[in-house]
């Protein structure tokens, strides 16, 4: 019982912990990575794809970006998905391929940026600790229905507290490499 607890926190911490770094790949930094556009759709026959599936997305330079696709059609509709993204991109189109370069941030957007990412991490964090919440909250329970002693319980909650405490380490680890990263120039 206190096994199938602590197991399914942490689970959930890590899935939390993993949506998180997800939600990093996807915030912009000066330099150019694939994970920047994984999260854009695009109108490929009538679908909403992402893009992922309908174009192989490359890293040309550290500041440049380019998208194949894999249907001429579809080059325009891509485009379009690029620029309504508010990522701040302007692609310039060859043939089948867009080239994508990354303009440099200006301080007042990298500061920006982390704030965001910390309002992001701070989200995490949260979760992570409802998890623990919800955890002990069932730990009372078997208690209170006389299934584990208090000493089980105690036992069991600073368990799943160190486990919190690993998880939220690392969401900070995440946090700081990432702030690291938006302000080099």
């Amino acid at each position: 019982m206190i096994e199938d607890v602590i197991r399914d926190a942490k689970a959930r911490m890590e899935k939390s912990a993993t949506s998180f770094r997800a939600e990093l790949t996807r915030m912009r930094t000066g330099r150019a990575h694939p994970g920047l556009l994984e999260h854009l759709k695009v109108d490929y026959y009538g679908v909403e794809t992402p893009i992922t599936q309908a174009a192989t997305v490359n890293v040309e330079d550290p500041r440049t970006l380019t998208v194949t696709a894999w249907d001429k059609s579809i080059v325009t509709k891509i485009e379009k998905a690029i620029l309504e993204s508010n990522l701040g991109l302007n692609p310039r189109t060859a043939g089948n391929v867009l080239h994508i370069p990354m303009p440099p941030l200006n301080e007042e957007r990298r500061r920006a940026l982390i704030k965001v990412v910390r309002g992001e991490a701070e989200q995490a964090r949260v979760a992570i600790r409802n998890v623990r919440r919800d955890a002990n909250h069932m730990l009372k329970e078997l208690v209170k229905e006389k299934e584990i002693s208090e000493d089980d319980e105690r036992r069991a909650e600073q368990e799943i507290q160190k486990l919190t405490d690993g998880h939220i380490k690392n969401i900070d680890s995440m946090l700081a490499e990432k702030e690291a990263e938006m302000m080099e120039v």
